[in-house]
């Protein structure tokens, strides 16, 4: 069941880029005039699922269509066919992400992104050449630190003995794949070199950057440097008591900054 003032969800596969992709349509019943579309964008390991109503309640708060979709491999997408290579994310964001939006006809939305999500949201801004109205980005990453990778080393290790296997496969067809796509690239030894820094100059849209305090897969020398390095505006939310999913760990507050800085680009 949708929320109050939220539509009942359209859910659909949408082929983009040459790949079957899950999609997750919100419409809120009284739509703010004015107000830009959302696109999310999950994190390293996420899925249409794993953002459970996050969505229908950012479409209630916000009075904006909500677009959530599960990247390929991931979710029900179609499965990963071949491991990811340390571009993956360039990929993603100056090809299939362009390629969804062209196919439902999305203009100028406003890319909230989780993590992994967080750093194809800041790609495709500074990078492919196409309007997007604002960025919302938590827990990003725009460099790779030694705290991430001590994060994912663990993460592996809790993914071979103990049953996160057969927890994930709620939210991913193939649980496997999508956990080694995500988990192996960041670890393999090219990848420490990966920075998107570069890209920064070329956002001028409004940035909102959230953190968690107690994030342990990044510090706050991410956002710093997506403050020093953007062109245009940047709103910090640090949350207390919050670690890498502040959506999850600090909701109410998220969808309330969130609300609040896309009713300003209205």
């Amino acid at each position: 069941m949708a929320p109050d003032g939220v539509r009942e969800p359209d859910r659909f596969f949408q082929t983009a880029a040459g790949r079957r992709l899950e999609c997750v349509r919100h419409r809120p019943a009284a739509p703010a005039a004015g107000a830009p579309p959302v696109v999310l964008l999950h994190e390293g390991l996420g899925s249409v699922a794993m953002w459970k109503d996050f969505p229908a309640a950012l479409a209630e708060a916000a009075g904006a269509e909500v677009l959530v979709y599960s990247r390929y491999g991931y979710g029900r997408s179609e499965p990963l066919q071949a491991p990811f290579g340390t571009d993956y994310m360039h990929r993603e964001a100056l090809e299939s992400l362009p390629a969804l939006l062209d196919a439902l006809e999305i203009e100028r939305p406003v890319l909230f992104g989780h993590s992994d999500g967080a750093s194809i949201a800041l790609i495709h801004a500074g990078a492919a050449q196409r309007p997007v109205a604002g960025l919302i980005v938590e827990a990003p990453h725009v460099f790779v630190e030694d705290l991430t990778i001590a994060s994912i080393e663990e993460a592996k290790q809790v993914f071979e003995t103990t049953d996160l296997a057969r927890r994930l496969a709620k939210y991913h067809d193939d649980a496997d794949r999508s956990f080694r796509g995500w988990n192996d690239i960041w670890l393999h030894p090219d990848f420490r070199t990966w920075n998107i820094e570069r890209c920064l100059p070329g956002i001028a849209a409004p940035v909102l950057a959230i953190q968690g305090a107690d994030d342990e897969y990044g510090t706050l020398a991410q956002i710093d440097a997506i403050q020093a390095g953007v062109a245009g505006p940047v709103e910090r939310l640090v949350l207390e008591r919050c670690k890498h999913s502040p959506h999850r760990d600090r909701r109410e507050a998220v969808l309330e900054a969130s609300a609040r800085f896309i009713a300003a680009l209205r």
